[in-house]
């Protein structure tokens, strides 16, 4: 949610008030565009990494609380679930040895958590859902302490009006009601944040959206839920399922969900901002005193509080955020498509792509968002969490790719390609030129998408390893599907450990 809420439902203000305010926030925001006020760019990325802690033995571990107070460092912070925490990394510069830099002080911080939650009886886990996690762990006694979480539960409920049900169909079909939003818990991500220019932020957005399936597919690492295997990516389907505020009914009439991929391309920020306003109720309408307008004119920087509030409970995999800094305002797209794990080099592996992708697609001088229908960026969203590796994405392309499947324009160009083909061919190229703009060193460009490239050439990546190890415990040795998951759990964490990137994972 982007900051902590102290409130009870008494404490709420009301609605036509907080509605007031959001208009006067987005007054605020687009006087602030107006008027330059916005950060010079310095190219700062940074990275958010949620993580499941299990026992020894890889059953998941409901101890986030006793965790953190023996880690006891600002960097770690509660997550949804009691079986959930989150580490922030601070912002580094891109360029130089910055990969480098930051495996070394993420792989330094997790093995230090990893140790100090290891004396209260947890391990630290990089996976984007734990797989021994099972329905019984999703009750609301499991939601973590503190008033913010308790709230949005409540609100999300109340506006729904009726217990969440999930019905995820794929390579097995799962059904579980629940009286709660503890089911978001299971999803743990990886979250990058570009801070960019007003001027640039519609570029990097849409090249954000366009990514996201290439992205998806090469990262999955999510292929249970609840003793299940669904997706290989099951995170956004069960995102979208597990805070849907809408019945059946609302759902009918076209209401859009708050897990939102979007549906249209923008042209500056204050589109998603404006979108924002006009689809979503606030699940959190509370007001603080600052007139947004007042402080402008009295020559400071308003901090839009119910702005990034009410957005902070609209998941989009592509979110913008304002922020101030040192009394500097600034923007920032924050990625949030990608699942955690499973070892930090993977994880800086999908970071390089994601970066040097993202620069050079926003760099283009004919976009790909001008060439590629948003309908069909967002399918190739939901066809790679499905199929991975194994998918084929929707994609502008010329010569001999161009003439595969239907044209989709006329004049075609936009065709169906497998998804390993269309990264070896032209999105690991285009990657490397973003990241030599970045000013990335080629050693580790090339260390660092070369794993890329790897989990293509050798069709592996968390999801496809998670799932061959599965079914090779339960087809050779006769395992029934708990004890597999949860032996295929306990060799994951061991691998993780050891940190090589999961393409050289071996299945037995």
């Amino acid at each position: 949610m982007g900051e902590k809420v102290a409130a009870g439902s008494s404490d709420l203000a009301d609605r036509q008030l907080y509605r007031r305010k959001l208009r006067q926030c987005q007054e605020a925001l687009e006087a602030m565009l107006a008027e330059r006020r916005f950060d010079s760019p310095r190219a700062l990325m940074g990275l958010e990494i949620e993580l499941n802690l299990a026992d020894e033995e890889g059953h998941p571990a409901m101890l986030n609380q006793e965790v953190l107070d023996s880690i006891a460092s600002g960097d770690f912070q509660t997550e949804l679930g009691r079986f959930n925490i989150e580490v922030n990394i601070a912002p580094h510069r891109l360029g130089g040895r910055v990969l480098e830099t930051l495996r070394e002080e993420i792989d330094t911080g997790l093995r230090y958590a990893d140790r100090k939650a290891a004396e209260v009886g947890a391990r630290i886990v990089t996976v984007g859902i734990l797989p021994t996690l099972a329905g019984e762990h999703a009750v609301l006694d499991n939601l973590s302490e503190g008033a913010r979480y308790r709230l949005l539960n409540d609100q999300i409920l109340a506006a729904r009006g009726e217990d969440m049900v999930l019905d995820i169909e794929g390579v097995e079909r799962l059904r579980f009601d629940a009286a709660s939003i503890v089911p978001e818990a299971a999803c743990t991500s990886l979250q990058l944040h570009l801070q960019v220019t007003p001027g640039r932020f519609a570029a990097v957005w849409n090249a954000a959206q366009a990514l996201t399936g290439p992205q998806l597919a090469l990262g999955a690492n999510s292929p249970f839920l609840f003793g299940h295997e669904l997706w290989r990516e099951t995170r956004p389907i069960l995102f979208e399922q597990a805070c849907d505020t809408r019945p059946a009914e609302l759902k009918a009439q076209g209401v859009r969900p708050i897990t939102w991929f979007g549906e249209r391309w923008i042209d500056s920020v204050t589109d998603l901002f404006e979108e924002n306003l006009r689809y979503f109720p606030s699940l959190l309408p509370i007001c603080d005193d600052e007139d947004p307008m007042k402080v402008l004119a009295a020559g400071g920087i308003p901090t839009l509080r119910e702005l990034k509030l009410h957005n902070g409970t609209i998941y989009r995999w592509n979110r913008p955020v304002y922020d101030v800094t040192d009394g500097v305002p600034h923007l920032r797209v924050e990625n949030r498509a990608l699942p955690a794990g499973p070892t930090v080099v993977d994880t800086l592996a999908n970071a390089a792509f994601y970066y040097g992708l993202v620069r050079a697609l926003a760099d283009q001088a004919r976009p790909v968002w001008n060439r590629l229908p948003f309908a069909l960026a967002a399918e190739n969203f939901h066809l790679a969490a499905r199929y991975g590796l194994d998918t084929e994405l929707w994609w502008p392309r010329a010569g001999r790719f161009g003439a595969r499947g239907p044209a989709v324009r006329s004049g075609g160009g936009v065709s169906r390609v497998p998804a390993r083909e269309l990264v070896l061919e032209e999105l690991l190229p285009l990657a490397r030129t973003g990241l030599d703009a970045w000013g990335v060193e080629p050693v580790d460009r090339d260390h660092y998408l070369g794993i890329i490239e790897q989990r293509c050439v050798r069709n592996s990546n968390g999801a496809s390893w998670q799932s061959a190890v599965f079914h090779d415990l339960r087809d050779r040795l006769g395992l029934d599907r708990r004890a597999a998951l949860q032996g295929m759990t306990r060799r994951y964490m061991e691998l993780m450990r050891d940190g090589a990137p999961v393409h050289t994972w071996p299945v037995r």
